[in-house]
């Protein structure tokens, strides 16, 4: 296969970034929401460019000259990547002056000023503000002969200010620069007394200090002063092999990640030439890897006026995470023991989860707990009842994983919390990340010994298992707990059992079965069929694999959020593959793979995307889903709803770009999310002895996908589907 019939893994991300861009450039969409999703998107570029831009800019500087399947150079991604991120940044930043700002003023009276805006009132508000609660913790920082251009943090924001001693005649050659830090600890929206016709008034904190900067320079005059921010390279590079104690070594990278090379220049569309120039010379940066914005830089700060009361009625409407049936008024290890129990975030309660790891922890006859933890959150109840099932006497295993990118320094802390607690703290496997989701207890029952099983596609973590779609199995089959007990021995020890039961684990051979499992369906011909779920597909052999499968006739839908790397719609080769991303108020974050095997209808859930990394360099778990019922659900409701969403869907074309789904003639709407905050709540009305099936909804597997149409623009006839009370 040739080079074209692959997508570049990081075109394909700035693809689902501008999905997200899209949400926040929809008018169907409640205003905040639209804040939000600006956020999410000047929040993705900052990682993109710490992780993947700048591996890219390593690769260039160190003159490596691999391609991967789709045979783009370094380079010529670094310019393709430019090219995309500065349309994204303007459309960005066109969408927030000309809907966003002017919206937040005329429908919730919110309102950001300019320090030209101000009236007598609020200027003399600032002024004392300024004095008291600014001043104090400011560093100007001359740029000189004798003052090195600082190191500045990664995203800090930043004032480069130009400036002249007093009574000299202005000359290029008298000018001096300095640079102000912007301090993060103090809140960036600083809220000041309103007037008519605002409820709420707000100017930045930069320009607070932009408004007063000439009392931290006596003696000199301020000719400009301009924002600016700088990403830098943010990716940890720890060698395991040669570090005794891991944890003190990734200590040891994170506060030196800081001082890493700088990868993007943010800075006001207005900076003059002159100033741009000396940062970028300061930064060692290319033209291409600066960024104007005409707006405040970083949208993602301005993410707390979407919590205001101001815009209460400009929210999707609230959703509680509903209880499962099975386990309200029951003994959960009971229900458990009798059958296996779905569990479906974050329309489903994330509470059973934490009630699992509490009660067992509390349980006088459970003996042992074992846990990964990957992301856990700032405020983690799971850490909680894991500390407090060490101090009932258990024994307890933490797997942590201190590597989780952007959570190492919480994870560390945890860490330490764990172990002053008396819980085993390891750190998995050395040069693999542990990213399976698992938790096994050990209980005595009578004169045996029973165990409880849970396995998840999402973290255990309770904030964003309030906004990930995912997907967690509760079992107590005995394959499984051998299975889950072999797989915390691998992660303790160096022992891996000579076989799984039911799991395939990562690195050892789990993309070999995915190929394996997908060739299996390529027998069947035209019968075959494969409905696969995912954030991301990247990896070359897989890809291979499905294109084979498409040609010999199989049916493939893929539910891919993020990155694809695959081509539909090539004649010859992948007509037979359909690729949809539904992007709405929930990430969507599950991984499910059904392949129909004949009439079989296998179903796998796991914790690992179909990428090279997940494959290769982590600790991942893809394990069946034994039970009938269960199994029918997964496919039948959860997979059939997101294949037929016709209104937050979109389909990815051959050329790599996505257009929106749109209802064919006499279709209904169907938003798939809405959907399934319908069925959560069905669901929790029933009895317990009542099982959700899905049969209100048509089962695509049997009946095939409803007709959709594609379109570039955005739906002006959809209107937003009202929620259930």
């Amino acid at each position: 296969m040739r080079p074209h019939h692959f997508i570049n893994r990081e075109l394909s991300w700035l693809e689902f970034n501008g999905r997200v861009l899209e949400e926040a450039c929809d008018p169907n969409v409640p205003l905040a929401e639209r804040c939000k999703f600006q956020g999410i998107v000047a929040s993705n570029l900052d990682e993109f460019f710490m992780v993947r831009v700048a591996g890219l800019k390593q690769l260039l500087a160190g003159g490596v000259a691999d391609s991967g399947a789709d045979g783009m150079l370094p380079g010529e991604q670094l310019a393709a990547i430019s090219a995309r991120t500065h349309d994204m940044v303007a459309a960005l930043y066109r969408n927030y002056l000309d809907f966003i700002a002017p919206q937040l003023a005329a429908k919730a009276g919110l309102a950001i000023l300019a320090p030209d805006q101000l009236n007598p009132e609020q200027k003399g508000f600032l002024n004392a503000h300024f004095s008291r609660n600014v001043w104090p913790v400011l560093t100007p920082l001359a740029v000189d002969q004798g003052h090195p251009f600082p190191v500045l943090r990664n995203r800090s924001l930043n004032l480069a200010i130009v400036l002249r001693k007093e009574h000299q005649r202005v000359a290029r050659r008298s000018r001096i620069f300095a640079v102000v830090q912007v301090p993060a600890v103090l809140k960036r929206l600083v809220e000041i007394p309103p007037s008519s016709p605002h409820r709420a008034a707000f100017v930045l904190l930069e320009d607070v200090i932009a408004m007063h900067v000439g009392e931290l320079f006596p003696g000199f005059r301020v000719v400009g002063c301009h924002c600016f921010r700088v990403t830098r390279d943010f990716d940890l590079s720890v060698d395991e092999d040669e570090a005794d104690d891991l944890l003190k070594t990734i200590q040891r990278e994170l506060r030196r990640r800081e001082r890493n090379e700088a990868v993007r220049l943010e800075l006001a569309h207005d900076t003059p030439a002159e100033v741009e120039g000396f940062l970028r010379k300061a930064l060692h940066l290319q033209p291409d890897d600066v960024y104007p914005a005409e707006g405040p830089l970083h949208l993602a700060d301005l993410a707390p006026l979407a919590t205001r009361d101001e815009l209460r009625d400009f929210r999707d409407e609230p959703f509680t995470p509903q209880p499962v049936a099975a386990f309200l008024d029951a003994d959960m290890f009971r229900v458990i023991s009798e059958h296996d129990v779905l569990l479906h975030l974050p329309y489903e309660s994330f509470d059973h989860v934490v009630d699992f790891v509490s009660t067992a922890a509390n349980d006088p006859d459970v003996l042992a707990i074992k846990q990964t933890l990957y992301r856990t959150g700032a405020d983690s109840p799971i850490v909680t009842a894991l500390t407090r099932a060490a101090e009932n006497g258990k024994q307890v295993t933490a797997m942590i994983e201190l590597r989780a990118r952007f959570d190492e320094k919480r994870n560390i802390t945890w860490a330490r919390v764990l172990e002053e607690a008396g819980v085993h703290v390891v750190y998995g496997v050395v040069g693999l990340k542990t990213h399976c989701k698992a938790s096994l207890v050990v209980r005595r029952e009578g004169d045996a010994i029973r165990r409880y099983v849970h396995l998840s596609t999402g973290n255990y973590n309770p904030l964003t298992a309030r906004t990930y779609g995912d997907i967690s199995l509760f079992t107590a089959r005995e394959a499984f707990a051998d299975d889950t007990g072999a797989m915390f021995n691998l992660l303790t020890g160096y022992s891996a059992p000579p076989s799984w039961k039911r799991f395939t684990v990562a690195p050892l051979g789990f993309a070999e079965r995915i190929v394996e499992l997908i060739d299996r369906e390529r027998m069947y011909g035209r019968s075959g069929r494969i409905v696969a779920k995912m954030n991301a597909l990247v990896d070359p052999d897989v890809i291979r694999a499905l294109y084979r499968a498409s040609q010999n006739g199989v049916s493939i839908d893929l539910l891919v959020r993020g990155i694809c790397c695959l081509r539909p719609g090539i004649p010859g080769m992948s007509e037979n593959i359909r690729v949809l991303s539904v992007v709405d108020r929930y990430l969507e974050h599950a991984r499910i793979f059904h392949f129909h095997a004949g009439g079989r209808r296998e179903v796998y859930l796991s914790s690992a995307d179909w990428m090279p990394r997940n494959f290769i360099r982590r600790v991942e778990v893809m394990f069946p889903v034994d039970d009938e019922s269960l199994r029918d659900r997964l496919i039948d409701e959860i997979l059939a709803i997101s294949r037929e969403d016709n209104v937050k869907a979109r389909m990815l074309l051959p050329d790599g770009t996505y257009q929106r789904l749109r209802p064919g003639n006499g279709d209904p709407l169907r938003r798939s999310q809405q959907r399934f905050i319908e069925l959560a709540r069905q669901s929790a009305a029933r009895p317990a002895t009542q099982r959700e099936d899905g049969d209100e909804y048509v089962a695509a597997e049997r009946e095939g996908p409803t007709k959709t149409a594609a379109t570039g623009a955005l739906p002006t006839l959809l209107g937003k589907p009202s929620l259930p009370s």
